[in-house]
C-alpha cells in the first residue's frame, strides 16, 4: 500500500522572537506533516509553541529556518503577493475571536473578502453565502449586526467566511475557545462534519473534547513536538478518556 501523500508537510521549522533585547528561539526544528483530508489536534501548556506553530506552518509568520510546503507550493520561498495568494487560493482560518467588521451585517462580512477579490458575481457570491448559513443554521440572522447576534453564532459566521473560497485545509486556533461547551460542541459538528467531506483541519486547542475528535493529536512542549496520539476509537467518550489520559500523563 502506498503512503499517502502529504498535503501540509514542515520540516525543521524554527521561530525566535526579540524579547527583553535577545532573540529567544520558541520553535526548535519542528516536523509536522498532514495528509489530505486528515484532522490533526495541537495540544501543549502556554507558551508551548502550539499557536506559533500554526502562524508559521500557514504562512502567516514568517520561519527563521526550515521548509513549509502546502499542496506542492514552498511557503517559506515565496514573498508577501505570493503567500497572500496561497491563503486566498488554499487556507481558511478561524480565531478564538472572529475578526468580523462591527459595522457590516454578517451576511456583508462573510461575502467581504470574495467581493473585494472579485471571485465570481454579486449572484454567485451571495449563493455560496446563503448555502454556508443555511448549512451553518445562521442564514436567518444574516442582516443581522455583529452586536446583536451571539458568539456561537458569530464564530459560525466566520468559519462561512473561511469556507467562502473552497479551501484544502483550514487552521483553527483555540476555535472554542471563547464559547461555552454548547456553543463549543455545535461548532466542532460543524468543523467535523466539513472534515468528513474531505476538508483538511489543523487546530490548536486546549480543549480535551476538541481534541477529541481529530484523527491525531500532536503535543508540544517548550517548542517542540513531543508526543502523538492516533484516536481510531468509535466511541466519543473513550476518545476523550483517551486523551485526557494522555495529557495527564505528559503533566500538560
Amino acid at each position: 500500500m502506498s503512503t499517502p501523500t502529504a498535503l501540509l508537510s514542515a520540516t525543521g521549522v524554527r521561530k525566535s522572537f526579540p524579547i527583553d533585547g535577545s532573540n529567544i528561539e520558541v520553535l526548535h526544528g519542528v516536523d509536522l506533516h498532514i495528509t489530505e483530508g486528515e484532522f490533526v489536534a495541537v495540544m501543549g501548556p502556554s507558551g508551548s509553541g502550539k499557536s506559533t506553530l500554526l502562524y508559521a506552518v500557514s504562512g502567516m509568520d514568517p520561519v527563521d529556518a526550515g521548509d513549509v510546503h502546502l499542496a506542492g507550493t514552498e511557503l517559506t520561498t515565496l514573498d508577501g503577493d505570493g503567500l497572500a495568494d496561497a491563503r486566498r487560493e488554499l487556507m481558511g482560518f478561524v480565531f478564538q475571536q472572529p475578526t468580523l467588521l462591527k459595522d457590516l451585517p454578517l451576511l456583508d462580512n462573510i461575502v467581504l473578502t470574495s467581493a473585494l477579490d472579485k471571485v465570481g458575481t454579486p449572484a454567485e457570491r451571495r449563493a455560496r453565502a446563503e448555502e454556508l448559513m443555511t448549512r451553518a443554521g445562521i442564514w436567518e440572522l444574516r442582516d443581522r449586526m455583529t452586536s446583536q447576534v451571539s458568539g456561537g453564532q458569530l464564530q459560525r459566521a466566520g468559519i462561512c467566511r473561511a469556507l467562502m473560497r473552497r479551501p484544502r485545509i483550514i487552521f483553527g486556533d483555540e476555535p472554542t475557545g471563547a464559547l461555552n461547551s454548547t456553543a463549543a460542541g455545535e461548532i466542532m459538528d460543524l468543523l467535523s462534519d466539513l472534515n468528513a467531506e474531505g476538508t483538511t483541519l489543523l487546530v490548536v486547542t486546549h480543549d480535551v473534547r476538541v481534541a477529541a475528535r481529530a484523527h491525531r493529536v500532536v503535543f508540544m512542549v517548550d517548542g517542540q513536538v513531543t508526543d502523538e496520539l492516533l484516536l481510531d476509537a468509535d466511541d466519543e467518550e473513550t476518545r476523550v478518556d483517551l486523551v485526557t489520559r494522555r495529557v495527564r500523563e505528559l503533566r500538560i
